[in-house]
This record gives C-alpha cells, structure tokens and sequence, in this order.
C-alpha cells in the first residue's frame, strides 16, 4: 500500500505534470478515442449510450468530490460577500442598458420601454432565486451546468452546457462590439469609423480589431488572480456607480414628461418584444453563482451578493430608462449611443463625454467579471468529459482556470471581429431564456423528487404536472407571437398553468428541504419562472429561433460524434485518468479506515 501510494500520488514537486501540456492523452483520454476501431466501435453503440447518458445523473456528493478533482489544483477560497456584490454590478450594467435600451425604445417599445425592464426584471429575480438555492447547496464553479446535471440528468446538461459556452462567447463579442461603438462616441468620430469596411455581407461587413484587443486585455487580467479582478472591478463599479447617479439625476432634472406621450406606440406586443431584447441587460447575475467554489462561506455570501445587487439594479435601470424617455421623443433617441446623444441634444454637449466613459467602464467589467465567470463554467463542464478535459486544469499558482479562458477569448474575438450587435443580442437572449427555464424546472424536480426515495407513481405524477406546465406556457406564449389579437387562447393556457402548478403542491409532498436558503413560495416562483421565461421566448422575432435551432443543431452533432462518448466513458470508468483517480481516492479511503481501526 505504502508502495502504490508514492507511486500514484507523488510528493509535492516530484514527478508531477506540467499544466502546459498539449498531448492527444491530454484532449482524449477516454478509451473510445484511443484508435480508430475503438471510435468506429464506440459509433455503432450510439443509440444505446444516447439512451444511457439520457438517464444518468450525477449527484451532490460527486460533484463537489470527484469531478471538481479533475482540475487537478484547488480554486482558491478567496471572495466574500462584498465581492460577490461588486461581481454583480460589475457583470450586469454594461452593454444592455447603455446599448440596448435605446434600441428597443427606438424599435418596438417607446416610452414604455420601462415597462419592458420590469417584466425582464421580475422575470430575472424569479431565476436569481434557482440559482441561488442551487448555489448554496452545490457550491461548485459549474453553475447551472452542474445543477441540471444532478437534477434533469446528462443529456439536459449537455444542452445547458452547449448553450452556456454559445452564451459566453457571443455575449462577450456583443459587449466588446458596443465598446468599440461607445470608444467612437467618446472621440467624437462618426458611427463604424474605427471598424474596417470589408465587402462581406450586412451585418458582418465591419470588422472591429477594437474589440478583439479588449476581450484580450479583459481576460489577461482574469487569468492572474480572481481577488485581484475583484479588486479591479470594485475601484472601477464605485466609479461607475457615480456616472449612473449622475445620468438619473440630470436625465430627470432635463426632463420633459411630454415625451412620454404616446406612451406606448408598438402597443403591448412591443413592450414584450423589447423585454426579451433587454433581458440581456440583466444577464450575467449566473456569473456570481460560478464563483462559489471560490467563496469563503457559500451559504450565507452568495444570498447576499446575488439577491442583493439584483434588487438594485433592477431598479436602477427601470430609472435610467425612464431617464432617457423623458429626455427625447422616443423616435429621435439614438439607437447606437442613446444617452451620450440625449444629454447632448438637451444642451449638456460635455455630458455626452461623461457618459460615453461610463459606458466603456461598464463594459470593461461586464467583460471582466464575464472572462472570470463563463471560464468557470467552461472549467466544470471540462471536468464532465463533454469538451475535452484540459480545459479543466486549473493553475496551480494562479488558481485559474487558463485554458479555458483562452478558449472563450480566442473564440469571442473571431465572432467579435465579424459579427454586429444586431445579430448577436437576439440570439443572446434566448439562449439566456432557455437555460433560465430549464435552472426553474430542475429547481421543482430538486425539491419534490429524489432518486431512491420517491416511488414511480410519485414520479409519473411529478412529469405529468410539469409537463402541463410546460406546455401550457409554451402554448401561450405561441398564442401571444402568433395571435394579433383576441384573449380566447389565455382563458385555456393560463388555468392550465394554474392547474399544473397547483396540483404539484396539492399532490405531491416535497422530498427535499433546503438547509440553509430556499426559494420561497415552491412551487409557484419556480413554475412562474418557466411561464415567463417562455413567454418572453416567444416574444423574440422568427430569426432568432432560426439561428438557436441552427446552433442547437451543430451541437447535437458534435455532442453525438464526441461529447456522447467522452462522457459514456468516464461513467462507466473507461477512462485511464479517471480509473486511477477513483483508485487512489479507494486506497486513501481503505488508509482513513484502517488508522481509525
């Protein structure tokens, strides 16, 4: 025994790999990628490992053991509460609210457009409290990925997960486009003129180097040190968090009310197409919950840092986009720099300045925090085998996880370089929607089924309730995209949400009991969640489901020739890396026993 232990766990120093590494073993190591019989053989049992991976799950235990092991080095416990709040700040006020709001003023909703930020913003809340149940139960960098992939099973993390890294990369390409276009603002130069005009098609035409050096510079700082990048952002959210009070206090006191009339010239159906444009604005909150594995005391930060600057920033972008509304006729807001050209057609040239710097401070930490999250996220799905595993590997000085920040900035900067915000923002949001409907879902299926304990019939009757919930907010919101007019559709999809809803808390006693924080009123928040969620969905035009079903294709198609395998593999063990981790950790647990006895 003593021979196997120096043998397979080495003494600090001695024999222990390098993290820059770039070996075949290193990208798969799983048996079914060691030559090309074995692939081909791994192939002809797709549908049955389809089927294996559709009901496997993982569970808490294994998570914050076993899997966060595969990083090789600790994350470093580092960040309290305070810093989980200026995160907050720091990963939410950005590119939406400076960039977004006068598009979709200007666009689909008017004045209203207030109006569209507090239904995104209820809608948001009713997710920031999944996420932080799941936090503080399973505090691991993994996020909504790991929660799904002990709640729904593999298959539905995989989804997550596609949709989690589609996410990360386009929103920080969107974000660093509207940097260069704030940089424009700030120098006085006219819309495009510091982009490349190519012969590409509309939408990709301008080529933005700017922004690729940005997402550069933003994730060289996240790959040094996360207490450090929290330092950073809380200097740069003081300041600015001073332009935001500045721009609500002068928006109101230039202030004309009559621009609010017509309030609501889109009509409703506007209102809710602007608030799913804008739910981008308040994405970026899920960052917080992938740095619990750095937090000092999960259980009583991440409430605290998530649940509070939620409530604050709610209500600090329903007033700066009442601000502007009330500063310009809604058609001649600025679709591009909304209130840099407000404040300078209301007399205060000077204060476009101002805002345009605050602006590309926002975004600089949105673009901070986000480098320093979603690479969080890639880092835990790298441990589950779906990508390759050495974008696992965290830093053994740093504590960061390198390679797959790089993996995320390289990947940004080429759709960065090429793609407009227009494109991005859309495709964004249901992402983002998606994800947030499913966190809802496994929320429900966390507190009132747990594997072992509940028997079939309580199970049958859990996917029957949940499923009439499901369909019925699909079917409103389809009613709601499709439909002009009439409220015939509601009198049926509603009281089917309804019943769904209260036939779980009536039907089915709750298996699970939070132990330190829970989501209040279960099951209804959870299952408003998904009504709002889906409906805001619905809200969002025909191309971008188009582009999420194209995008959602090409990841199948990868998850089926790669990802299937790489996690079939590790969960049965035929994985060289994980067999001798399950090893070790068999003769340490065998050592423990043996000196208690």
């Amino acid at each position: 025994m003593d021979q196997l232990k120096s043998t397979d766990n080495p003494p600090k120093g001695e024999n222990t790999k390098s993290y820059w590494r770039c070996s075949k073993h290193d990208f798969f190591p799983e048996k079914s990628f060691q030559s090309w019989a074995a692939y081909r053989s791994a192939l002809r049992e797709t549908p049955l490992r389809v089927r294996d991976r559709f009901v496997g799950r993982s569970d808490d235990a294994a998570e914050l053991g076993a899997v966060r092991k595969r990083s090789e080095n600790e994350m470093k416990r580092c960040l309290t509460w305070w810093d989980l709040t200026w995160f907050g700040f720091g990963s939410v006020i950005g590119a939406g609210i400076f960039v977004l709001t006068g598009q979709e003023a200007h666009d689909h909703a008017g004045p209203a457009i207030v109006l569209s930020y507090v239904a995104s913003g209820i809608s948001a809340m009713l997710s920031v409290f999944c996420y932080t149940e799941f936090a503080v139960e399973i505090p691991v960098a993994g996020g909504s990925f790991a929660y799904l992939r002990v709640e729904l099973g593999d298959f539905a993390a995989f989804i997550a997960a596609a949709n989690l890294i589609l996410e990360s990369i386009l929103g920080a390409a969107a974000v660093a486009r509207s940097w260069t276009s704030y940089l424009t603002t700030l120098l006085n130069r006219p819309p495009n003129s510091l982009r490349i005009h190519t012969n590409l098609a509309e939408n990709y035409n301008f080529l933005d180097p700017i922004a690729v050096v940005v997402l550069i510079a933003t994730s060289t700082i996240a790959i040094i040190s996360a207490k450090k990048t929290s330092y950073i952002n809380w200097i740069a959210s003081v300041i600015h968090s001073v332009i935001i009070i500045f721009i609500i206090v002068a928006g109101f006191a230039h202030a004309n009310p009559s621009n609010l009339s017509p309030f609501l010239p889109y009509g409703v159906k506007g209102v809710f197409q602007a608030a799913a444009i804008v739910y981008f604005a308040y994405g970026g909150f899920d960052n917080i919950a992938t740095m619990a594995e750095e937090t000092r005391n999960p259980s009583k930060d991440i409430p605290l840092g998530l649940l509070g600057s939620m409530s604050i920033i709610t209500v600090v972008y329903c007033l700066m986009a009442l601000a502007l509304s009330m500063m310009q006729k809604y058609y001649n807001i600025d679709r591009g720099a909304a209130y840099s050209i407000a404040f300078k057609d209301v007399g205060m040239k000077w204060a476009q300045y101002l805002v345009a710097l605050g602006a590309l401070k926002g975004m600089t930490s949105v673009l901070l925090v986000g480098a320093l999250g979603q690479a969080r996220y890639t880092t835990h799905i790298a441990r589950s085998h779906i990508i390759p595993p050495i974008f696992a590997l965290v830093h053994p000085k740093t504590g960061t996880p390198i390679y797959a920040t790089m993996l995320l900035t390289v990947a940004s900067a080429c759709i960065g370089l090429f793609s407009s915000l227009d494109v991005l923002a859309s495709l964004l949001s249901i992402s983002t929607l998606f994800i947030f409907m499913m966190m809802a879902t496994a929320l429900i299926v966390r507190r009132y089924y747990q594997r072992g304990v509940s028997t079939k019939p309580h199970m049958l009757k859990l996917v029957a309730f949940l499923s009439i919930i499901i369909a019925s907010s699909i079917a409103t919101s389809a009613y709601w995209g499709l439909s002009h007019q009439g409220w015939a559709g509601y009198v049926v999809t509603v009281p089917l949400w309804f019943a769904g809803t209260l036939g779980i808390q009536l039907f089915l006693p709750q298996c699970r009991t939070p132990k330190v924080w829970g989501v209040p009123f279960v099951p209804w928040f959870p299952s408003l969640s998904i009504a709002t969620n889906l409906f805001l969905m619905g809200s969002l035009g025909s191309e971008a489901f188009v582009r999420f079903g194209i995008c959602t294709g090409v990841m199948l198609i990868y998850y089926l020739l790669f990802g299937l395998h790489a996690t079939y593999d590790v969960a049965h063990d035929n994985c060289e890396e994980t067999d001798q981790e399950l090893y070790i950790e068999k003769v340490s647990d065998m050592e423990k026993a043996a000196v208690k006895g």
